[in-house]
């Protein structure tokens, strides 16, 4: 069957999109978001600890903390037990949005972001790209 893709929007380039726990295996649901979020024209920064590439992205390496500007979105693939050492940095990252895919909740970092003001989503990326609410 045909996937339908909304039409590119202003809003789509505007939703910058941090994908922690990128990964160039093909297997990953973090590397099916990075297809739909392309595929939609929304811009990606992979970043992981898995070195490679995805849809013509490097992934940065996540253990170097990379800088990145004007982040709308964190999109989550790390798991609960994993994300502590990654708090300061991912919420150093001032973003509008968090969603915390399934597997990664984690009320801890929920609260923690949304007292930064972070709007928390406990939601799936590739659900809510193929239903038109990201």
């Amino acid at each position: 069957m045909l996937e339908v893709l909304p039409t590119m929007t202003i809003a789509n380039k505007e939703k910058k999109t941090v994908i922690v726990g990128a990964s160039p295996n093909p297997s990953r649901y973090a590397f099916t978001a990075a297809r739909m979020l392309k595929d939609r024209e929304v811009p990606i920064v992979p970043v992981g600890i898995k070195k490679g590439e995805v849809f013509g992205e490097e992934i940065k390496n996540l253990r170097e903390k990379p800088p990145v500007e004007d982040v709308h979105t964190v999109t989550l693939y790390i798991g609960p037990q994993n994300q502590p050492e990654w708090y300061g940095y991912i919420l150093s990252l001032n973003p509008k949005r968090m969603i915390f895919n399934p597997g990664t909740e984690n009320q801890e970092f929920m609260e923690m972001a949304k007292n930064q003001g972070v709007e928390v989503l406990a939601a799936c990326s590739l659900v809510l790209l193929q239903t038109g609410q990201f």
